[in-house]
């Protein structure tokens, strides 16, 4: 069996480095692609001195001869002096610090331009420090944080802290890129300590920016053969970062360590060995506007898209098969024909799947396919001349509300669910076709529920954010709404703050007396950790038939489904929020003549405005 071939990079960090291209060599020759090196050299010293210049006080550190740009870019990360405090109280050490590091960051980012630069986080007091390294940086400043403060147990408190918080060393990293205002710049290198914290604590990570994690050679163990192995709780810490950021990796060890390359391969060879194919690969975090097909003709491509699903059309089709079975018994076979109308039929999946559900269950069958998009019925049309001519199966070309059916049916089927389960107008649109049923007819699916959660998600936030940026460079005196804006995306960097809560819920054939799909519902959630919120996470489930359920629900999710990402509710501000913090969520699904929306707000632990008010960022139009 051919083993899978992931692409790992790891750097060999070195404390100090006396001849940087014999460090590359012996790094490259133990299987190294890098090196992380200080970039202050121990043969010169500095001081800040009033010009004109009378020392070498700027001959500080290497020339930048030593190397060519390319190989500044791949195969050094810079690391900034760590034995200095821009923070200190004292004015001579905080001005000394100040003045190394804008020196140090000049002269990186002249290095390495777009590359890595490296700097340890020593504690959550880092004001002076955030508001140095923010100015005009180019390249991704990689902020090392240890997982756990190895010099604090849960009873020891803060020296620096104000609010008597406990000294978790994420508030370390999010005082630091909070006064950097979420910079995208700004990454994370976690050091993996020998102390492994709670799985909530590890989740919580999963949020954040993480480009890279450390080891130290201290981490490893030795095992029986006498080589350096990680634990079984480190070696699964190891493969679940690398699944969720395909992050790199920094080894700390002594040059001189005989065993440097079986550190490397060690982790290459866990990683290889735990591999797992993502079918959802390439759609990691990426962002996407939910689509609109009432409104909008879908093309052939997204049509594709969903028809790939290897599971929905299977249930669906089992769906069909026992609405069929339970209406016909089987001493009607032969005299009893159940009329299907498929509305929405896109480019036939349904209609194959009622198809195939006939044949299975035996029973008699009349199919009016309903679709509005002229390009698919298109295909339809070839579909139904090709491959189905002898089947009896009847297409009509129209919106489905307005179709005036010469019979009534007893299984109406569509697919108009959204990955917020109403959020393609599948209640308006069932509502309109719902008169095309018999008194006892079924509608597949017969109910949707909507769930909703809060979340911190650093990358998303910045994506949207970018957008903002971009239009408002491009046009000052537009006022951009992506802030406000709903989005589809494959959550994978994000940390669930609580568990979801359902929202709405919408039943077919709805037989209220006076029709009302607008819905209001506030939610109450608890913070277990220090965290940021970002925005909310979406989901839905449906009942198909009977028993048979699909769902993106993080709890139920069915598996192999493909066909629906979550929903991503913004907040325009992240909030930051303490432990125990109660989180109230205000969501409004509301109705107009020709569209419908989302609002949402927070009343808890701050107030915040409502978001897409009138559906000014977003409308959904019928």
């Amino acid at each position: 069996m051919t083993e899978p071939q992931i692409k790992v990079s790891i750097s060999l960090h070195q404390d100090t480095v006396y001849d940087l291209e014999t460090a590359i060599d012996h790094a490259s020759k133990s299987n190294y692609n890098s090196v992380t090196v200080p970039l202050a050299h121990r043969r010169f010293d500095r001081e800040f001195v009033v010009e004109p210049l009378k020392t070498n006080h700027n001959r500080f550190t290497r020339s930048d001869l030593l190397l060519n740009s390319t190989q500044w870019l791949n195969r050094v990360i810079c690391r900034l002096s760590c034995n200095v405090d821009c923070d200190s109280l004292d004015d001579n050490v905080r001005r000394q610090g100040e003045s190394t590091i804008r020196q140090e960051i000049s002269y990186a980012e002249h290095l390495v331009q777009s590359g890595y630069i490296l700097l340890r986080l020593k504690n959550g007091n880092c004001a002076n420090l955030a508001r140095l390294t923010s100015v005009g940086l180019k390249g991704v400043l990689l902020v090392e944080v240890p997982m756990v403060n190895p010099k604090a147990t849960q009873a020891t408190w803060r020296s620096d802290s104000h609010d008597g918080e406990p000294d978790d060393t994420w508030n370390w990293w999010n005082n630091f890129r909070s006064y950097m205002d979420f910079d995208s710049h700004v990454k994370i290198a976690l050091e993996f300590t020998a102390d492994i914290p709670s799985k909530q604590e590890i989740y919580r990570w999963l949020g954040e920016p993480v480009d890279a994690v450390v080891l130290s050679a201290n981490t490893f163990l030795t095992n029986a053969n006498n080589y350096p192995v990680l634990s079984k709780a480190h070696q699964e810490l190891l493969v679940l970062f690398h699944r969720t950021f395909g992050c790199h990796f920094i080894v700390k060890a002594n040059p001189e360590d005989k065993r440097l390359v079986h550190y490397s391969d060690y982790i290459k060879y866990i990683l290889r060995t735990n591999y797992k194919k993502d079918v959802m690969h390439g759609y990691d975090d990426l962002l996407e506007i939910p689509l609109q097909p009432l409104y909008d003709n879908l093309d052939s491509f997204t049509y594709e898209v969903f028809e790939k699903d290897p599971v929905k059309y299977i249930l669906y089709q089992n769906a069909i098969e026992q609405a069929l079975r339970d209406r016909v018994p089987a001493e009607e076979l032969e005299t009893r024909t159940s009329i299907i109308m498929v509305v929405g039929g896109g480019r036939g999946p349904l209609v194959r799947a009622t198809l195939n559900a006939a044949a299975k269950s035996k029973r008699k069958v009349k199919i009016y396919v309903i679709e509005k998009n002229p390009n698919a019925i298109v295909t339809l049309s070839a579909l139904i001349n090709e491959l189905w001519q002898n089947k009896n199966i009847e297409l009509i070309s129209t919106d489905m509300r307005d179709f005036e059916p010469p019979e009534k049916a007893d299984i109406l089927v569509s697919e108009l669910l959204g990955s917020f389960g109403d959020n393609e107008l599948s209640p308006e649109c069932l509502d309109g076709a719902q008169r095309h049923l018999k008194p006892d007819g079924v509608s597949i699916p017969c109910k949707s529920t909507s769930y909703l959660n809060p979340c911190m998600t650093t990358k998303i936030y910045n994506q949207i954010k970018s957008l903002e940026k971009s239009i408002h460079a491009k046009d000052r005196i537009v006022t951009s709404r992506y802030m406000e804006g709903t989005y589809v995306a494959y959550l994978k960097n994000v940390y669930h703050i609580d568990n979801p809560q359902p929202v709405f819920e919408f039943v077919h054939p709805n037989l209220d007396p006076a029709i009302d799909n607008s819905r209001f519902k506030t939610l109450h959630f608890k913070a277990q950790l220090d965290c940021v919120m970002h925005g909310f996470s979406g989901y839905f489930d449906s009942v198909l038939y009977g028993d048979i359920n699909i769902s993106i629900h993080p709890f139920t999710h069915t598996k192999g489904l493909g066909s629906w990402f979550s929903m991503f509710f913004p907040l325009t501000e992240p909030v930051q929020v303490r432990a125990g913090d109660e989180i109230v969520v205000n969501f409004w699904r509301c109705v107009a003549a020709h569209k419908v929306w989302y609002e949402w707000n927070i009343s808890a632990p701050r107030l915040s405005h409502v978001h897409n008010v009138q559906g000014r960022a977003q409308p959904i139009w019928k």
